[in-house]
């Protein structure tokens, strides 16, 4: 079984667009939305929820009023002003289960408990079984709830003795990012045209390369700038990085993320034939 990451250095490249172009060119694979920040990949598969699941991704402090003196002391060692000093109330959302007032109340009056943070879920979808996530507002821990989603993903693949897993990955280089790409076979990296679009795909580059993983760049809405997509081209010949494709611009794609659909379904054009062109060049790499 093969596992596949779709990434990009900034949001909004299209890499849950073409995620999906995926899930609908796939025969026997398994998927993942592993962006639980900012997760979108179910707009377009339309899973059915089977499991619904608590995500508990930190800690926080509770008071017992029983046993609390009212001396004011965790008040006063509390670095997030996550406690009145009137009533010595939690403020749940500035509360960041340091853990500092437990260990410092002279009257063990306070406990850290698990904090709901968010749910992941197991869906299935027409292309496939589908694990995806929500994390709540404010919360952190991303990383953590990406492992969850990738662990589960992969126990339902080896389960349905599925061939490939798809991830549809966070943008940057942070915790989450690094938390869907490690043990991966494939990096697909999205960028586009600009000038920060060469400077975040560079940073995933030297990511991916760090990690030792097969790294491949798409250029999506190639037409928009062509001086810039040269550029990009030339950076990756330097850089030992293949060129997996080029997508052009078309006002298909956001008429299809409107009708909740994948490009390859919606569109017959030019555009769905690049990225079938991509999914092929990409599938025999992992063959």
């Amino acid at each position: 079984m093969k596992q596949m990451v779709i990434i990009s250095g900034k949001g909004g490249t299209g890499k849950t667009m073409l995620t999906a172009s995926f899930a609908a060119l796939s025969k026997n694979a398994a998927f993942a939305d592993c962006d639980v920040d900012a997760a979108d990949l179910h707009i377009m598969l339309s899973p059915i929820i089977i499991e619904c699941h608590e995500f508990k991704g930190g800690k926080i402090a509770i008071i017992n009023k029983e046993k609390c003196k009212s001396c004011g002391l965790c008040f006063s060692v509390c670095r997030f002003g996550a406690i009145s000093e009137k009533d010595l109330v939690i403020d749940e959302l500035s509360c960041e289960g340091c853990g500092v007032c437990y260990h410092m109340c002279p009257q063990k009056a306070i406990k850290m408990e698990d904090k709901v943070s968010g749910q992941w879920f197991i869906s299935k979808t027409k292309y496939g079984p589908f694990v995806h996530a929500r994390l709540d507002v404010a919360e952190e821990n991303s990383g953590k709830l990406v492992s969850v989603v990738r662990q589960n993903a992969k126990s339902i693949a080896e389960k349905e003795d599925r061939d490939l897993i798809i991830i549809d990955g966070p943008p940057g280089i942070g915790c989450p990012v690094i938390s869907s790409i490690t043990g991966t076979d494939i990096v697909l990296i999205v960028t586009e045209p600009t000038l920060s679009g060469i400077h975040d795909m560079a940073r995933v580059v030297e990511l991916a390369q760090h990690f030792k993983i097969k790294a491949f760049v798409v250029i999506n809405k190639f037409d928009l700038n062509i001086e810039m997509t040269e550029e990009i081209e030339e950076y990756c010949q330097k850089n030992g990085v293949p060129l997996a494709g080029r997508i052009v611009y078309d006002s298909k794609v956001p008429e299809a993320i409107v009708n909740k659909k994948t490009v390859v379904e919606y569109s017959d054009g030019e555009v769905a034939q690049q990225i079938k062109n991509i999914w092929e060049a990409i599938n025999a790499e992992l063959n």
